[in-house]
């Protein structure tokens, strides 16, 4: 059961397995007799909720009632145990009613929390005073050699007679006995029936199973140019070729769709077996299979049934019915009670995509600003198509590269991601493989690379190299078994989540390297990041946080040659790493090949000292670390962010969390998103890439634990949980301020040499809130910037900062172009709590607010019904809608201000971008 019961499990965190005391009373019970579920020894106190099942007389497994719902992560209050007080919990049903059913054989159970994060192993009951019990076989089926000796045995609690069938035929009869015993040598496969029949009475029960005889495969060499997976070619519509690399596995089937096989075992469709690769595999007739889905499965030893883990698209029996068409259409029906468990789906007629953009080179690491997204809180379609639609907001932001959270697909449809089950096949609750294409394609033609995240530490207990390898006997729990030849038993090391790959192996290896090139190849994407880095060692356990934390030679040796492999794929791919952890070990991948003008990026955490210095708090608010030479790196290596997917939203602990003094506080809203301003300032400025986090640039604020209905338990029990976009935050005049500053540093940084120099300081002084960045460049050209000086009080009261300018002269404020006079290098500024300055010794023809300062720029009238104009002269606006799609775009060429026709506008909220020279300037119009 609980292999079910996982494939539905919709979060990234391991699922706890404890042991509970459950009894029944009364025990033996009748169907339709009233019996007590008892739990006791439960050790979390959120409330105790029921799963169940039964089985008929034939032993047919009936789904779930309605009482304990459908949803193993959500359990409805119906489900709740009675809490006794004394450390108990009892659950009180009859059998014919709670299962809406007679004639049941068994019911099966287990105990859980609401979410399922925890639950007890699975219970399985005998119903009725009349009960047998099958001792062999131990499983229903059961795989021998042919002619070999199979035992057969039970017990009755009550004297029976027992008739033995086999494939319908009576095998054998034994009278008035509470124990049976026979056993045959069967050459065939065989289904057997087992009745027993209580001595004077109608009371009869049935056990079922059956015996497969293995077959013995055809040895043949693998097709020459045939590849892990599935291997078709269009032109030869008829025939594909399925390779499934299975060592240690005798013999496999293939069961699918396709021609007459109708899910079924057939040894026609028995793999051929290539014993010098340990691959079986076989060439399917697809002549009288329909061209457009094919579906299949392999049967491994009659036991273990797994989709392909070389899948591009996989069908669930679970989670496919909540996908919306709009994103993902005409998804084939699960062929429900012929299989069971994730189907290997290939859309036979699906057509080929017309790349527009095939010459993309992304950006200079050094002017590297990306843009993280998890595409289901991104917006409220959670689609490709969606991500499509913002590319123009993005773009306009300044954006060259998204970082999307992993799209592989994972355990349920409502996650992060990094619960992956196949790591080739694209998660369909995102859109299909063309849209992803599109996606790329289109985020290439506006100047934007695309990097996926990739989890290759651990797999969740669904991939089919785990469930083939594991002590659950095919199931999704478990460990891996000793034999896995790609999992470790128990994790090398201290941060493991679900099942933990063996790097060692050179299977890993190689199921990584397939399914990584597929990415670059397939889709074209421009970089990976790497999650959790640190678990690619095999030399340290899961207590010992010291020594994952410390260098370890093979995780350096396997990490470099994949990144040898993604190079050899793509010489412009970008690797970036989630390591997180010592210098010397990011070193040698920073450093690596950086020679031949590559080199692997580290993810550089900065948030909890950045936090501090926006909340106005000076302890461990030193942020010198978001240098990439304070690191010890020689070249910019350092993905730089203040927030990610994984810390609190520093707005969010801005306005609950932050410093006051007097009237100043950094908790009111306009003051944060003030601070927020300073904080891109000594942000962007440091040379190096950088990241974002999504709607950062709008000073998001919901808590990253407040869960689905708004409420924040204060515990990380709804981290994971979706939370609402950020498209509403446009409607704020102080928010769009907040966007449009970090527009002009993000231009800044991207089209001004200066800011590529190596030579630059931070200095961050924990004591007064006070920051100071220095740049120089001694290679500028004539007339280009070779200083910059960057000064920001974070402090809670005005200051005095003496910003040790470089030169004196004319020196020039690059977020206004306003000049300023130095006549001491050492002579004071007074800045205001929360404000910042950019100077640089030369002035800039770009990000310059060129609008009349004098007199505020406006729309009037506002709100407007028929047309609108502009208090100032402007070359051109943009009309968007709130959400940030564009409606209207017109040029003035520096004409006179002219009325803008907003009479085929509906009702609503719009903003408008005006343009002067290189500024620009976004206002809110009202239409009526």
């Amino acid at each position: 059961m609980k292999t079910k019961l996982l494939l539905i499990f919709l979060l990234v965190l391991p699922i706890r397995f404890i042991a509970q005391t459950i009894t029944i009373t009364p025990d033996p019970f009748a169907e339709a007799e009233t019996i007590t579920i008892t739990a006791s020894n439960v050790p979390w106190t959120t409330g105790v909720y029921l799963w169940s099942w039964h089985y008929d007389s034939t032993e047919t497994q009936i789904n779930n009632p309605e009482a304990i719902g459908t949803d193993f992560s959500n359990s409805p209050e119906s489900a709740r145990f009675t809490d006794n007080g004394n450390g108990t919990y009892s659950y009180t049903l009859k059998p014919t009613e709670f299962y809406d059913n007679t004639g049941i054989s068994r019911i099966g159970l287990l105990i859980k929390n609401k979410n399922g994060t925890q639950q007890s192993s699975d219970q399985i009951k005998n119903v009725g005073a009349f009960n047998l019990n099958l001792t062999a076989p131990s499983a229903t089926s059961t795989s021998i050699t042919g002619g070999s000796i199979f035992e057969i045995a039970a017990t009755a609690s009550l004297n029976a007679d027992f008739k033995l069938y086999a494939n319908e035929n009576l095998l054998d009869t034994q009278s008035n006995k509470t124990s049976y015993s026979f056993t045959t040598t069967p050459n065939l496969n065989t289904v057997y029936r087992l009745e027993a029949l209580q001595i004077g009475t109608s009371n009869l029960v049935v056990r079922s199973f059956k015996t497969l005889v293995k077959p013995t495969p055809v040895a043949a060499a693998v097709p020459t140019g045939m590849k892990d997976g599935f291997n078709y070619d269009k032109s030869k519509p008829n025939e594909a070729t399925l390779v499934f690399f299975a060592p240690n596995k005798d013999f496999i089937h293939v069961i699918g769709n396709f021609n007459a096989n109708n899910w079924s075992l057939d040894d026609k469709y028995l793999m051929n077996y290539d014993a010098a690769t340990d691959r079986h595999w076989i060439k399917l007739d697809l002549t009288n299979t329909p061209k457009t889905d094919l579906l299949y499965q392999y049967v491994v030893e009659y036991a273990i049934t797994v989709a392909d883990p070389y899948s591009t698209l996989i069908l669930d029996e679970f989670d496919d019915q909540y996908i919306e068409s709009a994103t993902f259409s005409n998804i084939p029906a699960y062929p429900s009670g012929k299989t069971s468990n994730a189907i290997s789906y290939v859309q036979l007629d699906e057509s080929d995509y017309n790349w527009q953009i095939t010459d993309f080179k992304p950006a200079n690491r050094e002017d590297l600003v990306i843009y993280e997204i998890l595409i289901r809180d991104f917006d409220d379609a959670h689609s490709f198509q969606s991500v499509i639609d913002r590319l123009g907001y993005l773009q306009e932001l300044g954006i060259n590269t998204i970082e999307l959270m992993p799209v592989q697909e994972f355990d349920g449809n409502v996650s992060w991601g990094y619960n992956p089950a196949f790591h080739m096949a694209l998660d369909k609750y995102y859109g299909t493989r063309n849209a992803f294409k599109a996606l790329v394609d289109a985020a290439h033609a506006k100047g934007i690379a695309v990097i996926i995240d990739v989890v290759y530490n651990h797999a969740s207990g669904q991939n089919p190299y785990y469930r083939m390898y594991n002590t659950s006997n095919g199931g999704t729990g478990g460990q891996a078994s000793a034999d896995s030849p790609f999992f470790n038993q128990t994790a090398t090391h201290s941060y493991s989540v679900f099942n933990d790959f063996n790097h060692n192996e050179a299977s890993t290896k190689n199921y990584v390297k397939h399914t990584a090139e597929y990415w670059i190849d397939e889709f074209k994407i421009d970089g990976f990041r790497w999650d959790l880095t640190k678990g690619f060692t095999q030399n340290c356990t899961a207590a010992d946080e010291s020594c994952s934390n410390a260098f370890q030679q093979d995780r350096v040796t396997v990490l470099k040659e994949y990144a040898d492999m993604q190079w050899a794929a793509d010489p412009d791919f970008m690797i970036i790493f989630e390591h997180l952890g010592g210098i010397a070990e990011e070193k040698q991948w920073a450093d690596y090949r950086f020679n031949e003008g590559k080199g692997i990026m580290l993810w550089n955490k900065q948030t909890n000292a950045y936090n501090q210095t926006t909340m106005g708090y000076s302890s461990e608010s030193n942020f010198n670390g978001a240098s990439y030479k304070q690191k010890g790196f020689d070249n910019p290596a350092a993905v730089t962010y203040m927030e990610s997917h994984d810390e609190e939203r520093l707005m969010y602990k801005n306005l609950a969390f932050g410093n006051t003094s007097g009237s100043y506080t950094t908790k009111d809203l306009n003051t944060a998103l003030n601070r927020m301003q300073a904080a891109g300032a000594v942000f962007f400025t440091i040379p190096g890439p950088k990241m974002i986090w999504q709607f950062g640039e709008l000073g998001y604020d919901t808590s990253i634990f407040t869960c689905e209905d708004g409420s924040n338990p204060g515990d990380d029990s709804c981290k994971l949980s979706p939370k609402p976009d950020g498209w509403d935050l446009l409607n704020t005049a102080q928010r769009l301020e907040l966007r449009d500053s970090w527009m002009q540093m993000i231009q800044l940084k991207k089209e001004l040499p200066i800011f590529e120099t190596s030579n630059f300081t931070v200095e961050t002084g924990a004591t007064n809130l006070v920051k100071k960045i220095h740049l120089t460049s001694s290679t500028a050209a004539e007339g280009e910037i070779n200083f910059v000086t960057v000064i920001a009080n974070f402090g809670l009261t005005t200051q005095n900062i003496v910003p040790d300018f470089q030169e004196t002269g004319t020196w020039y404020n690059l977020m206004n172009n306003e000049s300023y006079e130095v006549s001491s290098t050492t002579a004071p500024i007074s800045l205001e709590p929360g404000d910042f300055r950019i100077f640089a010794n030369k002035s800039a023809n770009l990000s310059i607010k060129s609008f009349d300062t004098k007199n505020q720029l406006t729309v009037y009238p506002n709100p407007a019904s028929l047309n609108f104009k502009l208090t100032q002269e402007v070359d051109s606006i943009s009309i968007y809608t709130i959400d940030g799609s564009l409606i209207k775009n017109l040029n003035f060429e520096n004409s006179k201000n002219q009325e803008v026709d907003v009479s085929d506008l509906n009702a609503g909220i719009y903003l408008v971008k005006a343009k002067k020279d290189s500024a620009s300037q976004t206002l809110k119009l009202i239409v009526k």
